[in-house]
């Protein structure tokens, strides 16, 4: 069965991030490598924001994760909390905005294979140093950080147990290792993925060049790429996997 594509081509404003640059080139760097993200996540200098985003952060697309999140929540007075994976989340605020920001109830986990990351972003959430402890938006909501490589979650995530998984600039970091180690992420991802759920891959690469990959993975399901629009020059795209409706 072939997969259904969907491309929305109006661009969905992403506003202006205060994300820091990133000191250097990456250019000709493996950025599958984890000894790399060791080094440039303990480069942090003193006084710096404490969360770095490839691209942009959770203020620029909240505006695209929420109503996802209120499709995939369930219908009654006995909410339970909607799960939400970010695999590769280095030390992003995709993670710690949902928790402090979204008014669902949700149950966030971020997964890197840094160490020096979850360390970073445990740190963040736990209140260390200067910053104060990270307080949910809904009382149930809880926020987890776990190394792992996102090529292979088996032994910490279920099958089908993630209702929103979010991937910024994951595969872009993998691919550059390789097509295989890509499609091991994308199987994984849409393994652990409810049979609801969506899975969001943020990009800036062309959809001409990752549609492909991703329609050869996804099955029967859905692929829709939304245009996000120009920002600092570049066009970004968000691309969701979600089942066929």
């Amino acid at each position: 069965v072939l997969p259904l594509r969907l491309t929305l081509r109006a661009p969905l404003t992403v506003a202006p991030s205060l994300s820091r640059p990133c000191a250097g080139s990456l250019a000709g760097s493996c950025l599958s490598d984890p000894s790399l993200w060791d080094r440039l996540h303990a480069q942090a200098l003193p006084g710096s924001p404490p969360n770095f985003d490839w691209f942009f952060g959770y203020e620029e697309v909240q505006g695209l994760l929420l109503p996802l999140l209120q499709k995939g929540a369930p219908q009654g007075s006995a909410v339970a909390p909607l799960k939400v994976l970010d695999v590769g989340c280095g030390t992003s605020d995709l993670c710690s905005g949902l928790y402090t920001k979204c008014r669902l109830p949700l149950h966030v986990l971020g997964v890197d294979f840094s160490p020096v990351a979850v360390s970073h972003m445990k740190s963040l959430l736990e209140g260390h140093g200067d910053h104060p402890e990270l307080r949910p938006k809904h009382p149930a909501s809880r926020l987890r950080f776990l190394q792992a490589d996102a090529r292979n979650l088996g032994s910490i995530c279920p099958s089908g147990s993630f209702q929103l998984v979010l991937d910024k600039g994951t595969w872009d970091a993998v691919a550059r290792g390789g097509q295989t180690g890509a499609q091991q992420l994308l199987s994984e991802c849409l393994r652990v993925l409810a049979p609801k759920g969506t899975l969001v891959q943020f990009s800036d690469e062309d959809p001409d060049v990752r549609l492909p990959c991703l329609e050869r993975g996804a099955g029967s399901r859905l692929v829709i790429v939304h245009e996000l629009g120009p920002f600092r020059g570049v066009n970004y795209f968000a691309y969701l996997v979600q089942a066929a409706q």
